[in-house]
């Protein structure tokens, strides 16, 4: 024991500490702290293989959950006014026509879409040359619809929300109480709650009655590249608006 002491006393170093199985402390406390890691990366590999093994074996009902969380349609009923919205035009042209001779309501809305460019100086050149209003005209007219039962004011819009905000200023200003919202079949949520969010404040009645002349199908539309694309970006605008504008 003495001569221990004294070589431990003559290197200048203080005697290492061990633990109960005779281990430096340094090293034990080493091991203890890798423990955790280990464990941790378990965990997720685990979880990573749970979430692959559900994703695989149910992706065609989530695949089918996602179509059709997309589409809000209510039975239809009678209304003020049929606002058809920009976007696949002569698939909602066709619907609002349809809902117009099935006599739900007098009038339709359609807002002018924004001037695409290049727009003026084409018309230079083809003077009849038809914008998104023109062809719906053209649709409506065509079907036997009056032209004193389409509205539109001069105001131009670009998205959703700026529609929602240009009907809402003239269903007010009428005193209408109900409308019928025609649009794409993907697009009919956000649509919706865009609506719901802008008349909020008012009693006026949302109706959605999307179009049926998109072919898009929620129970196996992975299988069409463009409707895959498009629902895609669908769900992209769809966050984006429940951030920016809270529908």
């Amino acid at each position: 024991m003495n001569y221990q002491y004294q070589g431990e006393a003559q290197t200048g170093e203080a005697p290492r500490q061990t633990d109960e199985l005779g281990l430096p402390e340094s090293i034990d406390k080493k091991k203890k702290r890798r423990r955790p890691g280990l464990s941790v990366w378990k965990w997720i590999f685990f979880i990573l293989f749970i979430l692959y093994f559900v994703i695989t074996a149910y992706r065609i009902p989530l695949f089918i959950q996602l179509g059709e969380y997309l589409i809000v349609e209510h039975k239809p009923q009678k209304a003020d006014l049929i606002v058809c919205l920009g976007g696949p035009g002569v698939g909602n042209s066709l619907a609002a026509v349809d809902v117009y001779q099935k006599g739900l309501a007098p009038y339709i809305f359609k807002a002018k879409e924004l001037k695409p460019d290049g727009l003026d100086y084409l018309k230079t050149k083809i003077e009849d040359y038809p914008t998104a209003f023109d062809l719906f005209t053209m649709i409506a007219e065509g079907f036997g619809i009056p032209s004193e039962a389409i509205l539109s004011p001069d105001k131009r819009v670009g998205s959703t929300i700026e529609e929602a905000n240009l009907v809402r200023t003239f269903v007010l200003d009428k005193g209408y109480t109900s409308i019928i919202v025609v649009t794409s079949l993907m697009h009919s949520r956000r649509a919706y709650l865009t609506f719901r969010r802008v008349f909020k404040d008012s009693e006026v009645k949302i109706i959605s009655l999307p179009s049926h002349y998109q072919q898009f199908n929620p129970k196996d539309w992975w299988k069409n590249r463009a409707y895959t694309k498009e629902l895609i970006i669908e769900y992209q605008k769809l966050i984006y608006y429940k951030f920016k504008y809270r529908i």
